[in-house]
């Protein structure tokens, strides 16, 4: 049976694969550029077919309290933003960590600092990657550049949160959110039911239903000792995560002489950069991370080993880069980066040109 393409943007389709995926729960607030996803929710009305609930809270920090309190009972919750409403979220989000909850964090990036621009910008990368709010944690970072990745990496983020009882982030740049593109949707799954979340969730907080004792989810722990064994174990299940969920793209990194490593939309256009300079004969490959954290490091590692110089294209003033330089070996590599910031999105030709200099040695 052939499966039916539609065309929409990639910030409705995360609200149709939410849908079909079984979400039970979404809390969210509007916020430009990815408004639609609560906007398409409330038009598609999922409460009268599967039962999902939609709800626009007061705010992003009502919002993520929400899912906390939905993700405590074992249900698949989720909500979006963009990234000065994901700042608001980070306490929230440091809470769900800590209190081992899967939960589903969708960020359309957007120009900062502050209010900054309503344009695209990749420039929350260290607020995802590097835990964003307080204490020693990680959340799963997917990195979509296609409207087609940000409808499957709502079921895969879904998936690994409740595989490894962590949050997971869909970090988008304002590019993938607002274009339109062919995508075809998964097909629906059922909710889960109460006896399931019951079999698969015995951590959830249940109540006193069917004579279970109400367990106790919570981000506190007064004792000094017993916090530092909660640290103990996330470390673990951290270590776990990098050792099996590395996710990337490479594309002509074979015979490489140079290395470009680029990640959401910018991938797109760098790889077009890469193949003009391939029918001009030089030898250019791409490292796309698809999850920014695990980090590919070992992948890069590899890549740059035969390479003479790697550039780091971002949407942001260099913050990628950084784990770049961690992955590359040798200290003496040429590791350049190449941004634009304020939501100036940049063109094959510019990419080209900074790939250029760092072949001849230019500042």
């Amino acid at each position: 049976m052939s499966q039916e393409v539609k065309l929409m943007k990639g910030n409705e389709a995360i609200a149709h694969a939410a849908i079909l995926y079984g979400v039970d729960g979404y809390f969210g607030y509007p916020i430009t550029p990815q408004s639609e996803v609560l906007e398409t929710l409330e038009a598609e009305m999922p409460w009268k077919t599967t039962g999902m609930v939609v709800l626009q809270a007061e705010s992003e920090v009502s919002s993520i309290n929400m899912v906390y309190g939905g993700a405590a009972t074992g249900k698949a919750v989720m909500t979006s933003s963009s990234s000065p409403g994901i700042s608001l979220m980070q306490e929230g989000i440091s809470y769900l960590a800590a209190s081992e909850l899967p939960a589903l964090i969708v960020n359309v990036m957007r120009g900062g600092p502050g209010l900054g621009t309503i344009h695209p910008s990749q420039s929350d990368y260290f607020q995802a990657t590097k835990g964003g709010g307080h204490g020693d944690y990680h959340l799963i970072v997917l990195a979509p550049s296609s409207v087609q990745e940000m409808a499957d990496f709502v079921g895969l983020g879904f998936d690994l949160a409740f595989k490894y009882r962590t949050p997971a982030m869909i970090l988008a740049d304002g590019v993938v959110g607002q274009m339109m593109e062919k995508v075809v949707l998964p097909e629906q799954r059922p909710r889960r039911t109460e006896e399931q979340i019951a079999r698969e969730c015995p951590w959830a907080a249940t109540g006193h239903s069917k004579g279970r004792k109400p367990n106790v989810v919570t981000s506190l722990e007064l004792d000094s000792a017993l916090m530092e064994k909660n640290n103990e174990r996330f470390q673990e299940t951290y270590r776990l995560i990098e050792k099996n969920e590395v996710r990337y793209q490479a594309y002509h990194i074979e015979d490489a002489e140079y290395l470009v490593v680029a990640f959401g939309s910018i991938a797109r256009i760098c790889l077009k950069a890469i193949e003009d300079a391939r029918e001009k004969g030089i030898k250019v490959g791409l490292i796309r991370p698809i999850t920014l954290w695990p980090f590919p490091y070992d992948a890069i590692r590899e890549a740059s080993r035969h390479t003479k110089g790697i550039l780091v294209v971002e949407l942001n003033a260099g913050q990628m880069i950084e784990d770049v330089r961690l992955a590359v070996a040798d200290p003496t590599m040429d590791i350049r980066h190449f941004g634009r910031m304020g939501g100036i999105v940049p063109n094959p030709s510019e990419i080209s040109a900074a790939l250029n200099r760092l072949m001849n040695h230019e500042s």
